[in-house]
Formats: C-alpha cells, sequence, structure tokens
C-alpha cells in the first residue's frame, strides 16, 4: 500500500473492500475523497520505478511506500544465500562466538539454510558436492519466480544436464539474472502430520534496518500438501507432494476449499505441545524466532534504508522431522487475496495492524518519526528484535539468548502478558 498526495487508485474488489473497511477505521476515506490523500497498492516493480534514477522522482516527507529499494537482497533466493553466507564469513573473521562450528565444521547456531548453488555460477562446486552423497535428491528453483512456478526435483546429474540442454534460456550460457537458478539440498525428511508435509507462512513486518527493528506477526499459518509424502523417487514429479505453495495444491483433487489445507500457528503449537511436549515446542518457535532475526542481521548492511519505507515480508520454513527449522525463502510480495474465510480474517488484520504501526492512530504519515510505536497499536504484532535496545544490554545478549543454549544466564525468557517471550527479541 502507498500513502501518497492524488486519487484514490484500487486494484481488485477484494482488496477495496478490505483497504475501506481499514481506512473507515482511521477515517481516512472522507479525506481520500477529497483527494488530499492517496492510497495505493504498491507493486515491486512500481517501487522500481519509483526509485529509479531515470524517473528522478524524491518521496516528500508525507510518502510512505511498502517495500525497501533493494528489498531484492532479502527476498530473491540467490542473494538471500549470499548475504547470510557473507554474514556467517564477517562474524567469523571478527571471532564472534555466533559463528562458532562443531567438529565437523557445521555451524552451530547459523546453520538454518539448505546447502545451495547458484547455477549455472557454481555449477562445478554443485557436482563436487553431490558426488559426496550420490543418493541426495535436490530442488532447483528460478531466482526471480514465486508460487512454485519452474520449481523441480532432481537425484540425479544426468536431470541436471538434460535440463540444460532443454531450457530455452540456455542457462549455462547466459548469466542473465533473468534465466538464473538457485539448487538446494532438498529437506527429504520433513516434519508430517497426518502423512503430510508442510511449511510455515509467518509475517514480519520491517519498520526500519539501521537501526533494525522488527515485528513478528502472531497468526500466521502453516500449509499442507494435499497428497501424503514420500521420499520415494517416483513421486519426484509430483508437486502435490512436495510443494505447499497453494498456487500449486489448489489445482489437485484432494484440496479442500474450506480450509484450505491451512491450520493456524496456534493449532501447530498445540499439536506439538501434546505430541513432543511444551518445552521442545518452545525452543522449535525460539529458533524460527533466531532464524528470522539472523536474516534480517545479514542484510541490512547492505539494504538502502529509506526512511520512506517499511516492508511485510512472507517467511516461509520447513520444519525437519528433528523440530530444527530451515529457512526456504522470503517473499517480498505474500498473497494477500483469501482463499477461504479464515484468509480473509487473517489478511484483514493483517494489512489493519501493519498500517497501524506504519502510521499510527491513522495520523498524517511522517517519514522522519522514530518508527517506535507505542504497543497498543501493535495488536497482533510483537516486538521481535529491537537493536538499539539490544544493544543497551551488551555486544554479548544474543549468543545469551540463543534458543536452547546452556550459557549460564539466567532468565532467557521474560514474561509479557502471560506468554513466555525470547528476551533477546524485546
Amino acid at each position: 500500500f502507498r500513502i501518497m498526495a492524488g486519487k484514490v487508485k484500487w486494484v481488485t474488489d477484494i482488496e477495496k473492500s478490505v483497504l475501506i473497511n481499514n481506512f473507515e477505521k482511521r477515517g481516512w476515506i472522507q479525506v481520500a475523497e477529497n483527494e488530499d490523500w492517496n492510497f495505493y497498492w504498491m507493486s515491486v516493480q512500481t517501487i522500481r520505478n519509483v526509485f529509479s534514477v531515470e524517473t528522478g522522482y524524491r518521496l516528500s516527507d508525507d510518502q510512505i511506500v511498502n517495500h525497501f529499494p533493494n528489498h531484492y537482497e532479502l527476498t530473491r533466493k540467490d542473494l538471500m544465500v549470499k548475504n547470510i553466507k557473507r554474514y556467517r564469513k564477517e562474524l567469523e573473521k571478527e571471532g564472534s562466538p555466533l559463528a562458532e562450528k562443531d567438529e565437523n565444521g557445521k555451524y552451530i547456531y547459523l546453520d538454518f539454510v539448505p546447502v545451495t548453488f547458484m547455477l549455472p555460477a557454481d555449477y562445478n562446486l554443485f557436482v563436487e558436492e553431490f558426488r559426496k552423497n550420490p543418493s541426495s535428491t535436490w530442488i532447483m528453483k528460478p531466482c526471480g519466480k514465486a508460487q512454485g512456478k519452474g520449481i523441480f526435483l532432481i537425484n540425479k546429474l544426468s536431470q541436471i544436464k538434460k535440463w540444460s540442454r532443454d531450457s530455452k534460456t540456455s542457462s549455462f550460457v547466459s548469466q542473465s539474472s533473468k534465466e538464473a537458478y538457485v539448487i538446494s539440498l532438498y529437506i527429504n525428511n520433513p516434519l508430517l502430520i497426518g502423512g503430510k508435509k508442510f511449511d510455515l507462512r509467518l509475517y514480519v513486518l520491517v519498520s526500519t534496518y539501521r537501526p533494525l527493528r522488527c515485528y513478528m506477526y502472531k497468526l500466521g499459518f502453516c500449509r499442507f500438501c494435499t497428497v501424503k509424502y514420500t521420499p520415494s523417487t517416483s513421486e519426484l514429479d509430483n508437486m502435490f507432494v512436495h510443494l505447499t505453495n497453494v498456487a500449486i495444491q489448489k489445482h489437485g483433487d484432494d484440496y479442500n476449499h474450506i480450509h484450505g489445507g491451512k491450520w493456524t500457528v496456534s493449532n501447530l503449537r498445540l499439536y506439538l505441545e501434546s505430541t513432543r511436549g511444551k518445552e521442545v515446542t518452545n525452543k522449535l518457535f525460539d529458533e524460527i524466532h533466531w532464524i528470522i532475526v539472523q536474516s534480517l542481521k545479514a542484510v541490512a548492511p547492505v539494504m538502502n534504508n529509506d526512511k520512506h519505507c517499511f516492508e511485510c515480508y512472507g517467511y516461509d520454513i520447513i520444519i525437519d522431522d528433528k523440530l530444527k527449522p530451515w529457512l526456504i525463502e522470503v517473499n517480498a510480495s505474500p498473497s494477500l487475496t483469501s482463499s477461504t474465510a479464515n484468509d480473509r480474517i487473517l489478511k484483514y488484520n493483517l494489512i489493519n495492524d501493519t498500517l497501524n504501526i506504519a502510521v499510527p492512530n491513522g495520523e498524517i504519515p511522517d517519514c522522519k518519526w522514530n518508527k517506535s510505536p507505542p504497543k497498543e497499536v501493535l495488536g497482533n504484532y510483537e516486538v521481535l528484535y529491537d537493536e538499539e535496545m539490544a544493544q543497551s544490554d551488551g555486544p554479548d545478549r544474543d549468543l545469551r539468548s540463543r534458543p536452547g543454549q546452556s550459557t549460564g544466564v539466567k532468565g532467557n525468557r521474560a514474561r509479557d502478558s502471560g506468554k513466555p517471550v525470547l528476551a533477546t527479541w524485546k
């Protein structure tokens, strides 16, 4: 959404109805009708145009946009991995305890992204890694696409070579970003519920990168596959088994249009607490929060922290059968269309709460304010990490509050409204 001077422009009837309800709450519709304000749903492409050197456009202090200019440093699959790898190496050079490795050379605290290579650039490195474990399965994804488009699984080198030959873009020849792929080690031991694979879609709002201030939305959900999972190589081509994207699953014969194959995060918590125990469940969600904060820290130095910007990201997390969470990707434009009644309520609240933080109390936007809204306007958001506050508690705060670690510091958890939360993220 974009708040600018001019006329009102709506994208779809669904978005219009949701936004009008939000704006009416703030008394903005009357102002909009007088053409003093403009509420836009701003796409990633529009952001590129606004911040393009060629356009020469400059935002004024009362104009706020819903993407950072180079958000793709986090939301493009290849750049996300590249930035996380750079972040880990930098921490290693600094001698940070966060970059500690085990006896096998694996990061103890920062191992949350599957082994990933860029194709065609890293083809030889990939082949070397593949030959260490020839029975492994890998997943290939185009860097710049979403909704599961162009994704496929492989378990033989010959399949890569065939893809290279069949590719109309001749990807091993051209270095064009439009044709780049990432290939990642497939998580072939996902946690299953009812025999089906699922992932988590979590919403994270970033109001500023320097200092980093981010919020976790409490009403995320799980997306389930419609077909029971099997690691069998005969099912590698069956995307209804492997990909949780609603854009794919809704075409399956077993797709349920009432619940949309979704669970709320709170239902997942209840399920895990009853099957695995409360302590293990809390540790899992602490680790998910840790992953999100570290991924944001990884891109913070390279992000164009424009004061006119905020962003609501859609994080995709997969949990394996050992209850280890993995960051799969981050979406710049998570879907805000609703496929079910519950979906509509969730996304209505998401938009409402996001706007309340971006523009507290429905006041005239001001990009110069300190972007730290009062608690009463957070709605279903909770502060995930506040860098200014964390720094005031000392440089070792992150490690002290690392979930599941015994560091001798008492009180890893604080209590807020009776619910346990990590002290780190406050």
